[in-house]
């Protein structure tokens, strides 16, 4: 069986605690300290005195009469010194500039003529066709969602565009088959119990919400490349907890930490081989579309409130537990919870800016946005309540029971009882 967390102490992370700076003391009270600034001109002890270097360890300055004699003996030799003769010195450095001269001439080679190409007026077009970019051209009635964050750096208003429908076109290699027809040991409520509890490491260690959708999207594809036990269940999801903390997190836990968190139930040695093992299967390539990124997009053409934004997150994080959700692609799960969040805010439906940037239209999301409506009214394992915890007590939400039209019989049929 797989275990559980420890009731007795929450779980901590041995993260090493940032302290303040240790100030360095000194303990020694016959150490002088020396100060490193000028003494002014107009202190008591006077301006500070020019010496050469050890000039005033010895005694000399103890004994004028010494001192006298030696500026006299310098007085003396300065007497006796002869000019040295300048013009053969002059001499010699004519006959070492001609000889430089004479070594450093070099022959100027005329540079070639450049030829002056004419080019056709078709050649001129593509030119500057490449030099001018081309203006983005919308539909009628949609919306420019960059155009005011053009000066925000962060934002990368200019390829937010190019990559989102970058994303799109990965999750054509994402996509997920229905692998548990080849798992043996593992069913479909051992993935939902290790799902949630994948929610409360998150929630415990204060990760990213796009690390938690990454780590399962590592399970998912893990166990869809090979055949595991039962046993292996818990750590392979925590070695995938560990992955995607690698990849999203700026400070993520260490191997301790989730031995720690999995009841020391795993050798260190263990989840480091894991941990290889589930990159080779993946060959590496862990940068997996996942739908809170596409969530996000969306609701900012929706211009979704903070509120309707975490109804979504909400319903979302709902369908992670569910396998019957595995293979519905990133951004098709992301579009069908925001519109969902919009029915039952009744802030309308798919506009033409929703439907130009995510390439749905409302006849493409329906079919899933009935699964999700089935989902929020009847749950499948009221025992799992990680996600329903998370929302309750971390948003202070509240939503009313309202009807949601079921366009194939014409008329409102569900109700949503909200948390």
């Amino acid at each position: 069986m797989m275990p559980s967390l420890r009731q007795s102490r929450p779980v901590a992370s041995k993260l090493p605690k940032l302290g303040k700076p240790v100030i360095a003391e000194n303990n020694r009270p016959d150490k002088v300290e020396i100060s490193q600034t000028k003494r002014s001109p107009s202190s008591p002890q006077g301006g500070a005195k020019k010496r050469a270097a050890f000039g005033d360890i010895t005694n000399a300055h103890k004994n004028p009469q010494l001192l006298q004699k030696k500026k006299e003996g310098q007085k003396i030799s300065t007497k006796k010194t002869k000019n040295v003769p300048t013009n053969d010195v002059t001499k010699n450095n004519e006959l070492n500039i001609k000889k430089t001269q004479k070594k450093a001439i070099v022959t100027e080679e005329p540079l070639p003529e450049l030829k002056e190409e004419k080019l056709s007026a078709e050649e001129k077009k593509s030119v500057t066709a490449k030099e001018i970019p081309e203006e983005k051209v919308l539909p009628p009635g949609v919306e420019d969602i960059d155009q005011d964050s053009l000066d925000d750096p962060f934002s990368n208003s200019e390829y937010a565009m190019d990559i989102f429908n970058y994303m799109r076109d990965r999750e054509e290699k994402f996509l997920l088959p229905n692998y548990m027809e080849m798992q043996t040991d593992i069913s479909k409520d051992m993935r939902a119990i290790l799902v949630d509890w994948m929610v409360e490491v998150q929630e415990n260690f204060e990760l990213n919400h796009e690390t938690l959708y990454l780590a399962v999207k590592m399970v998912d594809h893990y166990l869809a490349a090979t055949v595991s036990m039962k046993e292996k269940l818990q750590l392979i999801g925590s070695t995938a907890v560990l992955i995607a903390s690698k990849f999203e997190e700026r400070c993520p836990p260490c191997v301790d930490d989730f031995m720690y968190i999995c009841d020391d139930a795993y050798k260190r040695d263990e989840v480091v081989a894991m941990e290889m093992e589930i990159l080779q299967k993946l060959n590496f390539d862990i940068n997996i579309p996942v739908p809170y990124r596409f969530l996000r997009r969306f609701a900012k053409c929706a211009h979704a409130t903070m509120e309707t934004l975490t109804l979504a997150r909400y319903i979302c994080e709902l369908t992670l537990q569910e396998y019957d959700f595995v293979q519905e692609s990133a951004s098709k799960m992301a579009a069908g919870c925001l519109l969902l969040a919009l029915k039952m805010k009744g802030l309308g439906g798919w506009t033409a800016t929703l439907q130009h940037y995510s390439g749905y239209q409302t006849k493409d999301l329906l079919p899933l946005v009935k699964r999700l409506n089935f989902l929020l009214t009847h749950p499948p394992n009221e025992k799992l309540k990680a996600v329903r915890g998370k929302y309750s007590h971390r948003y202070v939400l509240t939503f009313p029971i309202i009807n949601v039209p079921d366009h194939s019989q014409g008329s409102y049929a569900m109700h949503f009882p909200f948390i």
